[in-house]
């Protein structure tokens, strides 16, 4: 992968079919691993994808709070993807600027998902961004 948002794009890819598919993420990153992994962004992905699964339970919480008058089975499958792995990158990678992980979210919504996905994601992650993330860094494991 050339870039970060390669990287997040097949990122969200792995965990949108570990969602639609039931397989685990190890089988599809095995089955469908990109031929220049190994690289600092390759690197990058799998850690997104591993901490976002691991912590698939907590970031639907935290989603839930956010998402008012509305149920998680509710939300685009592909959205609630985006922002499982948006709201793990802003909790859980420090050297990631929270606005920056908005940002990169909002532009994979808008290449692969419905035409008001963007404004939905972005009220979610900006209302985590100011609620959650001094609460939350702290607890990573």
């Amino acid at each position: 992968m050339k870039t970060r948002r390669a990287a997040r794009e097949w990122a969200m890819k792995v965990l949108y079919a570990q969602e639609i598919s039931g397989d685990s993420v190890e089988w599809i990153i095995e089955h469908f691993q990109p031929t220049n992994a190994g690289n600092a962004h390759s690197i990058f992905a799998n850690e997104l994808i591993e901490r976002t699964d691991r912590m698939r339970e907590r970031l639907d919480q935290i989603i839930q709070k956010y998402v008012e008058k509305w149920e998680l089975e509710r939300i685009a499958v592909l959205d609630h993807v985006i922002l499982r792995m948006a709201i793990c990158e802003i909790l859980f990678f420090d050297d990631i600027p929270p606005k920056a992980t908005i940002n990169e979210a909002i532009e994979i919504a808008k290449k692969y998902s419905t035409a008001k996905s963007d404004k939905f994601i972005n009220g979610v992650l900006d209302a985590v961004m100011h609620h959650e993330s001094g609460d939350q860094k702290q607890n990573t494991t």
